[in-house]
């Protein structure tokens, strides 16, 4: 990959009349009438590998006409078109719908209307091609690679295999009523007047060349639900159900819900593990950061996805040093890829450790997942990879032990920059000047100092009084270099990094926001960032910019430079609460809620920077990802925030304050997993009461006891 790698163009553009189709591992990405063209990022991919690279539909040899496309759920959309009309006359009286559904494929139900009076012949032509592209190959418009291809109609299905060197790749398409031939699947019909007809295709991956269909696609019995419907199902029964007075935030936290369930995927070792994917279309896959985020912020929701991914990380944690995947011994890897070719991905192998903040988000992640009641043996087991993970925070990620962690890539095709704002420019000066590495984020100090803090209240929580001790000590250090040397007195901010030169990095950018939710900032300081947080160059009215737009490299359309990201307002909104800056936290939270009002109550992964008194509406930016792991829990750690609810089971207790505003209304939720249990919350008015608290727990109306809080209670803070 190229030295000038940036994290957006590499995500490759698929097009704002697109439509995006997720269910687990796979993806379908299509245009506007349903119609997948290869020359285009568009496909049906399994395991990074597209399936489908052309699917075109034509009815008497003439292309659809889009009307509209719906998208039902994540994984399943209704396109509908009109068959242009040979004679000139714009309206049609044949009106097609296709109602497509990925799995470990795709199945469409094509239906032709005919609105006419009279009965008309169709031929419906249905043009399948299978290139087995890598994901990368795909999204960076390079497929290269040619396979072998064989054709073969075995009845009513055709096989389409492939092969390179000693792979073998295929797919079968079934298509119950047609003529099948090596080059197209053709159907024959007459369309009686005012009548209808359909018949349904799928596709999906061959085994071992062969022909087998697998599961995920088999056709439901009449009124049964699909499989992908019974995994939607499943989903719904064990998450929390919710009523709010503001039903467009109701919309919005019920799509969170839908995208989360359908970007959960299975670990292939462990298939009882299920872990949070990064997000569609390209990221369908483990990623150390994204995942690891996104379970936090789904706590409330579903602790289980952050255990499964805490244990899948765990199994992939670093065991060597290897230059050119960034592996090292006790580091969480950034993302893991499935397809054959991988390669073609960063390092060269199916799993790229350059992360910087993965690592210490594993041991903070590890200690909210202790916090929700899981049982000590399962937090026992992961114990060791993570002092593990300390110790490789003390041994590689402070390269020269300076205490702080940086990072600089150890061959010239991993990534740039390590952070969160991992595009080539996104760490930069107040001028524009690009920082130099070895780079030191405010942020991933801040991820340090909690990985310290969770990890000692583990160790006390579990007896261990001594390592408790060593760890908050440590902890203590980080707090009082990091406020030293990154912030910035004349300007009342805190630098995003250090420098090769331990020069502070001082554009004003959003990392200092995350800082504090981890109370790794001093408290005389705190009025100032929030301030500056919530100034015009950092507020754009529909989310804190990632870059002031009074720095040198302030672009609102940038990536990392003047964006708006969801998660990282989640973040900072989080962590305004926690030193009671509540009316920022609610002008934060109602912004980007209303934000998700013009894409259908979804947020995607960021948007443009403009300001609202210029622009009225959020400016998409153009290869956001959509949905987004954690775009799509931001709505639900912005309420949850909020309610300031959280649990502590080892300490007996949940904690709920809220601080809703107003115009949310009064709220009502069920089936809220909580220690072990479910319980049910009614706020009405900023009022709460809980039902169905498990025998042991206590409700507290008050804030969490922070780890700080608890450490010094032990007498193991300062």
């Amino acid at each position: 990959m190229a030295a000038g790698w940036n994290a957006d163009t590499a995500a490759g553009p698929v097009g704002s009349d697109t439509v995006t189709l997720v269910e687990g591992s796979s993806f379908c990405i299509s245009s506007a009438n349903g119609d997948i063209h290869p020359e285009h990022p568009h496909g049906v991919f399994h395991e990074d590998t597209r399936i489908v690279s052309r699917w075109n539909l034509s009815v008497n040899g003439l292309p659809l006409e889009a009307l509209t496309a719906e998208t039902k759920e994540p994984y399943r959309a209704l396109f509908i078109g009109r068959v242009p009309r040979s004679d000139g006359y714009a309206d049609s009286p044949l009106i097609v719908e296709r109602l497509r559904e990925v799995g470990a494929g795709i199945r469409e139900e094509i239906t032709i209307r005919n609105y006419s009076a009279k009965e008309t012949e169709c031929v419906v032509s249905l043009n399948v091609e299978s290139d087995f592209a890598d994901l990368f190959e795909v999204k960076e418009a390079r497929v290269q690679r040619r396979w072998e291809e064989s054709r073969r109609p075995e009845g009513e299905s055709l096989v389409i295999s492939a092969g390179w060197q000693d792979l073998v790749k295929s797919v079968v398409v079934d298509a119950a009523g047609a003529e099948v031939t090596a080059d197209s699947l053709t159907f024959r019909t007459v369309v009686p007047p005012r009548g209808a007809w359909s018949s349904r295709v799928s596709v999906a991956p061959g085994a071992n060349g062969g022909g087998v269909t697998p599961s995920s696609l088999v056709r439901p019995a009449a009124g049964d639900l699909s499989p992908s419907d019974r995994r939607r199902q499943e989903w719904v029964t064990k998450i929390p159900k919710l009523h709010m007075g503001n039903r467009s935030i109701e919309r919005t936290l019920r799509r969170s819900y839908d995208d989360l369930g359908a970007l959960r995927i299975e670990d292939p070792a462990h298939p009882e593990r299920i872990v949070v994917a990064a997000g569609a279309p390209w990221f369908m896959t483990l990623f150390g950061r994204d995942s690891l985020w996104a379970s936090e912020m789904a706590l409330p929701v579903d602790p289980s996805l952050a255990l499964g991914t805490l244990q899948t990380l765990a199994d992939r944690q670093g065991k060597v040093v290897d230059p050119m995947s960034e592996e090292e011994p006790g580091k969480i890897l950034h993302e893991v890829r499935l397809g054959v070719s991988s390669g073609l991905a960063l390092g060269g192998k199916n799993a790229y450790y350059g992360s910087i903040d993965a690592t210490p988000q594993f041991v903070m992640a590890l200690g909210s997942v202790s916090r929700w009641g899981f049982g000590r043996d399962t937090i026992a087991e992961l114990l060791p990879h993570a002092d593990r993970a300390l110790d490789w925070i003390r041994n590689y990620g402070d390269k020269d032990g300076d205490g702080f962690v940086e990072y600089e890539r150890l061959n010239d095709q991993g990534l740039i920059n390590q952070g969160w704002k991992d595009s080539w420019d996104g760490i930069n000066f107040a001028d524009g000047t690009l920082a130099e590495p070895p780079i030191a984020l405010c942020e991933v100090q801040a991820l340090v100092y909690s990985a310290f803090m969770s990890r000692a209240w583990m160790a006390y929580d579990a007896g261990d009084a001594p390592l408790a001790a060593q760890l908050t000590e440590e902890a203590a250090q980080l707090k009082k270099k990091f406020n030293e040397q990154f912030w910035l007195p004349d300007r009342g901010y805190y630098a995003v990094a250090l420098d090769r030169d331990k020069r502070p990095v001082d554009a004003c950018a959003s990392n200092m926001g995350q800082c504090l939710w981890h109370g790794i900032i001093d408290e005389d300081k705190l009025p100032q960032v929030a301030e500056r947080l919530m100034s015009p160059e950092m507020f754009s009215g529909w989310g804190v910019r990632t870059l002031g737009s009074d720095m040198g490299a302030y672009n609102p359309a940038s990536y990392h430079n003047g964006s708006v990201w969801p998660h990282d307002n989640a973040i900072i909104a989080a962590g305004l609460l926690r030193y009671g800056f509540v009316d920022e936290a609610q002008r934060i939270a109602t912004a980007l809620l209303e934000a998700a009002d013009y894409t259908d109550g979804r947020l995607p992964e960021l948007f443009c920077g403009f300001s609202r008194d210029q622009v009225t509406e959020p400016v998409p930016y153009p290869t956001a990802c959509s949905p987004q792991a954690w775009a799509a829990t931001t709505p639900i750690m912005l309420v949850t925030s909020l309610m300031r609810y959280d649990a502590h089971v080892s300490r007996g207790g949940m904690w709920m304050d809220p601080v809703l505003p107003e115009s949310f209304g009064d709220l009502h939720i069920t089936n809220a997993p909580m220690g072990g249990g479910r319980i049910t919350i009614n706020i009405t008015g900023s009022e709460p009461s809980v039902q169905g608290l498990p025998e042991g727990l206590t409700f507290h109306r008050e804030h969490r006891p922070w780890l700080t809080e608890l450490m010094a209670e032990a007498g193991l803070g300062r």
